[in-house]
């Protein structure tokens, strides 16, 4: 009976062994998962300024010239909203015709931003941001 009650204890200490190390690990994975969801939400918020900042709308104004540039898409970003709206309406109207128009508006898109994302970010500012210069 003595090795019964041995037998017995020594499972009860390794069951509270067991349950103080499960206890110790789900507080670690509370921890790293907290570090995480921080980690998380300040990629986030640096996301947003690098997108939403003035002196980087240089970056997503020259991708967007160059993957949707037929659609005026990177007019819009910058303020121009006319010249948008003409980009767009040729880009898609050449869709429905020849296509010839669109494949025109394509390369400007194109033009256009790689000339963005060559520019200094002062001479891109200077000059489509302060100085207002709507096309190339």
């Amino acid at each position: 009976m003595s090795d019964e009650k041995n037998l017995n204890d020594d499972l009860n200490d390794m069951l509270d062994d067991a349950k103080e190390g499960a206890k110790k690990a789900a507080d670690k994975a509370g921890e790293l998962a907290n570090e995480a969801k921080e980690a998380a939400s300040d990629f986030a918020e640096s996301a947003k300024e690098a997108f939403t900042s003035d002196d980087n709308k240089k970056v997503l104004a020259g991708i967007l010239a160059i993957l949707l540039g037929w659609l005026g898409v990177h007019k819009f970003v910058l303020g121009y909203q006319k010249e948008g709206i003409i980009m767009a309406a040729v880009g898609v109207i050449g869709c429905f015709l020849c296509g010839i128009p669109t494949v025109v508006v394509s390369i400007i898109g194109l033009v256009e931003g790689i000339m963005y994302l060559t520019k200094s970010d002062e001479e891109f500012y200077n000059t489509y941001q302060a100085g207002q210069k709507p096309w190339f």
